[in-house]
């Protein structure tokens, strides 16, 4: 088969499209032929992170497909069905936290990018009819990061004003589609105007230039919840918009690690961060069931051929996408 591989250098260098090895089905797994599959920020991070000496690495952690081969007594699926994937392995029940054997397609185990990829048969989930297949391939990782960030840890309800800074990625777009599912006030951020706009179509209340001044153009006004997936660059203006009390869930990291902030102004206003990455296979399941409820279709914003993977790669990097970026594996 063919698949997209990560070796010898890091970065877009060390990325090639070239015929790997079949694996070997075992009990309890399926085979499944891939048709289209999601890429994401992860994605990006593996590629910069990756070992030049480690073993080479099959990227990717969304996708949908076909069960080609299954091996296993399970009356639930079938050869020929289509499903979408899972991406978390060995995280089953909803915690505090993920179980220290938590393991993410794509990095450390070999990922979605490939004509075909096998799998434990409770990582799958039958496609939901009414999404199309590009829709479904770029749905697992980011939707159940979202939802798991709104509901478990932000605990988000109807009444909550919520601030997402960064709209235009595929996590943040997923936070204002089920936030303003069940009714919450949205409020978004972006240097982009465009991808202000864009946001406004989908319902965000309140749109604002990340470069200004977060006070003025929000008049002061303040959040129940943050759902942060920048990182460094918009820490202090965020925790700056949480109300007395508030609630801060912090899910990514894009523009640096490390920051600097006032311990006493914390823990004066008595406010709460929280951290979460990914989500458990029930919160997977919840995550579908509440998409089909409220009818929330997945924001492409491009396919590429997968042998047009650097022309993906580089729109991601350089954040010129609105919602998702998928391949499609011929």
């Amino acid at each position: 088969m063919k698949a997209l591989v990560h070796k010898y250098k890091k970065g877009m260098d060390g990325l090639h499209y070239e015929e790997t090895k079949n694996q070997e089905l075992k009990k309890e797994e399926v085979r499944i032929k891939l048709h289209f599959a999601g890429l994401n920020h992860r994605d990006l991070f593996t590629i910069a992170q990756h070992d030049e000496n480690a073993e080479p690495l099959i990227i990717g952690s969304d996708g949908v497909g076909e069960i080609s081969e299954i091996l296993t007594e399970n009356k639930n699926f079938k050869v020929g069905d289509k499903v979408i994937i899972n991406p978390g392995l060995n995280w089953i029940k909803v915690s505090d936290a993920a179980p220290e054997n938590l393991e993410i397609l794509g990095n450390p185990v070999s990922g979605t990018f490939a004509e075909e990829i096998i799998l434990p048969i409770e990582n799958i989930v039958m496609k939901p009819e009414y999404l199309s297949m590009e829709e479904a391939s770029v749905l697992s990782l980011s939707a159940l990061t979202a939802y798991r960030a709104l509901f478990t840890k932000g605990n988000v309800t109807k009444d909550d004003t919520i601030l997402i800074p960064g709209i235009g990625g595929g996590v943040a777009t997923y936070l204002l589609q089920f936030a303003k599912a069940i009714g919450a006030s949205v409020y978004v951020t972006s240097r982009s105007k465009d991808k202000l706009e864009q946001a406004k179509k989908l319902g965000a209340n309140k749109g604002i230039q990340s470069e200004g001044d977060w006070n003025e153009l929000l008049k002061e006004e303040k959040v129940d919840v943050v759902i942060e997936t920048v990182g460094a660059a918009t820490f202090h203006q965020s925790l700056n918009q949480l109300r007395k009390g508030g609630t801060m869930v912090l899910i990514g990291s894009s523009t640096g690690d490390k920051i600097e902030f006032n311990l006493r102004e914390f823990f004066y206003g008595q406010y709460t961060l929280k951290g979460t990455t990914m989500g458990s296979s029930e919160e997977y399941q919840a995550m579908l069931d509440f998409i089909g409820k409220h009818n929330i279709r997945p924001v492409v914003d491009k396919i590429f051929k997968i042998e047009d993977f650097k022309k993906a790669f580089d729109r991601l990097e350089k954040g010129k996408q609105f919602g998702k970026i998928g391949f499609a594996i011929s």
